[in-house]
């Protein structure tokens, strides 16, 4: 049992004497991700996309140098300095080689493997945009209605950023309400923002818009109309026992008073009629213009020739 513990030792040390030995040597050749970092001025341009960090290169020299590199142990990046990124997103490795191999001494530079860097920045510019309110068709409750315009103010904004990123917005930012099924005048300052997914590219000059409108409610009615008959022959008449139409609509809550200034009627025309199936749509007058969705029962009446 001693023995093979001393053999085992044995081997232990030959190998290490071996491995040491190995990387003192010169002309290892490998292929390692070698550290990058490209610089420009951050004042004028923005990376839309995330910059390559690392680029494939083949290098050889002395064993315990490339062991460094292809471990990644204590690695300086080496800089690309691009003075205008946006007209160009991609610079060729072979631009750099003469430089790269210079800082990599005394390790050599054998080959590029990656022929080509690419990158996304664009230049950083400063536009006007407009501001909407986020409106969908849950904003307001059921059967409320818009009063006048919905006042936005500012109802325009600088908003500075990357111009891909810019473009994205269309010319308008979107600006959540926070509320649904809104049934009452709306009045607040909101925080102005650029959509989560733009955020960290997007700088606004204004951090809040102030957002107002009034609404109002839309009132369920119904009536039941006598039925007018309008250039009926008189050896036509209307199918069944059908005396009355009823009529329901939605109004202004504002306006339910001037209902009393009107006598509706439900008129039935018989130059209107439908000639292929004999029918005749059911209208109403008078039909003011506050009058909305209006439906009949029914709505259609089929003629009958005596």
């Amino acid at each position: 049992m001693a023995n093979l513990k001393v053999a085992a030792l044995c081997f232990l040390a030959a190998a290490t004497f071996w491995v040491l030995n190995a990387l003192n040597k010169d002309n290892y050749t490998t292929v390692v991700d070698y550290p990058i970092e490209i610089i420009f001025d951050p004042e004028e341009y923005m990376a839309v996309e995330k910059l390559p960090s690392r680029i494939k290169i083949e290098i050889t020299g002395n064993g315990w140098d490339l062991l460094r590199k292809y471990f990644k142990i204590n690695e300086t990046p080496f800089l690309i300095e691009i003075s205008n990124p946006s007209t160009k997103n991609y610079i060729l490795t072979s631009e750099i080689r003469r430089s790269l191999a210079e800082s990599l001494a005394p390790t050599g530079l054998v080959s590029m493997v990656t022929d080509t860097i690419k990158f996304q920045v664009d230049k950083i510019v400063t536009r006007k945009i407009k501001i909407l309110p986020d409106t969908t068709a849950n904003t307001l409750a059921k059967n409320y209605r818009l009063v006048g315009n919905i006042e936005v103010d500012p109802d325009m904004v600088n908003i500075k950023g990357p111009t891909s990123v810019l473009q994205q917005l269309e010319g308008t930012l979107k600006v959540p309400l926070g509320e649904e099924k809104i049934n009452k005048n709306f009045n607040k300052i909101l925080p102005l923002e650029a959509p989560n997914s733009l955020r960290d590219y997007l700088t606004l000059d204004e951090e809040s818009v102030h957002i107002r409108f009034d609404v109002t409610q839309m009132l369920e009615g119904n009536k039941r109309l006598k039925i007018r008959t309008v250039n009926f022959p008189k050896n036509v008449r209307i199918d069944g026992e059908v005396t009355t139409i009823m009529m329901s609509y939605l109004i202004d809550e504002r306006q339910v008073s001037e209902l009393g200034n009107y006598e509706f009627e439900a008129i039935l025309n018989y130059n209107n009629r439908n000639r292929q199936d004999s029918t005749i749509a059911v209208q109403v007058s008078p039909k003011p213009a506050f009058l909305e969705k209006i439906k009949f029962e029914p709505e259609i009446l089929k003629l009958k020739y005596d």
